[in-house]
């Protein structure tokens, strides 16, 4: 992520999920899987923004099988290795669903 071109405040635009967005949750995929009760076969990252603050905060959209998606809230430290961990869930969402803070 290009942190210096990124304004310090409010959440940037929407951007397809790469491959570090995909690391990104799948390192709190338990921690998800708990909050929700479901055990996601498909899990896989189709958007995400980023705020950057004293670390990266992360809001993505995951696909989760069928028509189901879920948000994850997200934040990855600046310092300590840029340890990752899940801030918040929201389950029972869409492919349409707008992506905001919650």
């Amino acid at each position: 992520i290009d942190t210096m071109a990124t304004m310090v405040g409010g959440y940037g635009p929407i951007r397809v999920a790469n491959k570090e967005t995909q690391e990104i949750c799948h390192q709190v995929k338990t921690h998800v899987e708990k909050k929700t009760g479901v055990n996601y076969v498909e899990y896989k990252a189709v958007e995400s923004r980023f705020q950057v603050v004293a670390g990266i905060n992360y809001l993505i959209k995951v696909h989760v099988g069928g028509a189901n998606y879920i948000h994850l809230e997200i934040f990855q430290e600046m310092r300590n290795g840029g340890k990752v961990s899940l801030t918040n869930v929201k389950d029972h969402q869409t492919k349409d669903s707008p992506l905001e803070p919650f």
